[in-house]
């Protein structure tokens, strides 16, 4: 199986459309959820993490199948 550079290059650019969609849309808030991400534990951080890896790999499985 080779890799669609064009597709994978493509997610990167959208991920980075996403990322800047709530600092653009709301600076105080972005600031504020960031300031509180720092006082939750390494565990909690690392849940958020895989919970958010899990659902996208979830919605590119579904986008794949359709």
């Amino acid at each position: 199986m080779s890799i669609n550079w064009s597709m994978f290059v493509s997610a990167i650019g959208l991920l980075f459309v996403f990322e800047g969609i709530m600092p653009f849309l709301s600076p105080t808030f972005y600031r504020h959820v960031m300031q509180q991400m720092m006082f939750l534990s390494d565990r909690i951080l690392r849940s958020i993490g895989f919970a958010s890896m899990l659902i996208g790999l979830m919605i590119v499985f579904i986008v794949h199948q359709f």
